[in-house]
């Protein structure tokens, strides 16, 4: 598989900020969603590429792997120090540390090699393909076959280390909110899979992680097996917004309901609710609805509230009656700008 190139996978520069990631992310995500898509592979596929790059862009530790190693740095078992030990022996750079040996260790093994590319480090042969397969901004990412992030991470496990093996997965707004499991099939270290369920609770946020303990990596030779940490993303819903454990919903109004006052059904995770527009309501108004926001997890009879942002329409496209009409309900208003200073 080709490096891809997360920032232009979301449309963003390398010096994207955090808020302008999510900006791109939920554009996209609304835009591509197989709801919207439905039958179209490839839309589902870039779908599934950008929700990665999100992933990985909006973790500030994985971005800094990404920036530093390419995708191959995002690896399961990945040795940082070690690659960035090698980066500078390679470049010529003082203090390395004695490859000659630690390269036997970790490729002991390994295929040979005799075409191009072969080196030697302490008398021991390697060939650099098995070496960078993978590794640094123009390798390969997350295949099988080698892979400096592969190399070292099985050189660790054999040493009896535990490694956490880190996976993410996408979820509706609404499943977030009501809380449900998730069939998911998480690679092996192996070159395959194995199916888990996850269950995740009601309320869980964007960014929420949850941890399986003992359904990491298993130890060559046995011991205890590291934790699967897997990281929530929750796609944008079309109307509602959550911030911490509240909703956010824009209420459309009728110039009329806004004038009169009335009382309109707004959906909420418990069904309809009537909620009372006052007469003369302005847009930008805010109405709140306590206890109907998101669930608090961990707390099962508690939630957040909603809040109803009133927002008056009209008419898109006006005949001479209803402009009559507003010229006759402006006469009554007098001058709304008189606030209107700088």
């Amino acid at each position: 598989m080709a490096e891809r190139d997360l920032y232009n996978l979301l449309g963003v520069s390398k010096t994207a900020s955090t808020a302008e990631l999510k900006k791109a992310y939920r554009k996209l995500a609304k835009e591509l969603h197989p709801d919207r898509n439905p039958g179209d592979t490839k839309i589902e596929s870039r779908f599934k590429d950008v929700s990665y790059a999100y992933d990985v862009l909006s973790d500030p530790k994985k971005r800094a792997l990404y920036d530093e190693f390419g995708e191959g740095g995002l690896r399961e078992g990945f040795n940082v120090e070690a690659a960035r030990q090698y980066k500078q022996w390679q470049s010529g750079g003082s203090g390395s540390p004695n490859w000659g040996s630690q390269f036997e260790e970790v490729f002991r093994g390994a295929r040979g090699g005799h075409g191009g590319g072969q080196a030697n480090a302490g008398g021991f042969s390697f060939n650099l393909e098995d070496l960078f397969g993978g590794f640094g901004g123009g390798g390969a990412g997350g295949g099988a076959g080698g892979g400096i992030g592969d190399m070292f991470g099985q050189a660790a496990r054999t040493r009896g280390k535990p490694a956490d093996v880190e996976a993410s997965f996408s979820i509706s707004f609404v499943d977030a909110l009501r809380g449900g499991e998730r069939d998911l099939h998480i690679a092996d270290g192996r070159g395959g899979t194995r199916a888990i369920k996850a269950r995740f609770p009601a309320g869980v946020r964007d960014g929420g992680k949850l941890r399986l303990r003992g359904q990491g990596t298993a130890v060559a030779g046995g011991g205890p097996a590291g934790d699967l940490v897997l990281l929530v993303r929750v796609e944008p819903h079309a109307v509602y917004r959550r911030e911490g454990d509240d909703l956010h919903v824009d209420l459309p109004l009728t110039p009329a309901e806004a004038v009169r006052g009335a009382k309109v059904a707004v959906p909420t995770l418990d069904g309809e609710v009537q909620l009372k527009v006052p007469a003369s309501s302005q847009s930008g108004q805010v109405l709140r609805v306590r206890g109907k926001g998101a669930p608090v997890p961990g707390k099962p009879d508690a939630h957040g509230d909603l809040y109803a942002h009133l927002l008056v329409m009209m008419p898109t496209q006006p005949d001479g009656a209803t402009e009559d009409l507003a010229d006759r309900l402006s006469e009554g208003m007098g001058d709304v700008r008189t606030k209107l200073r700088l």
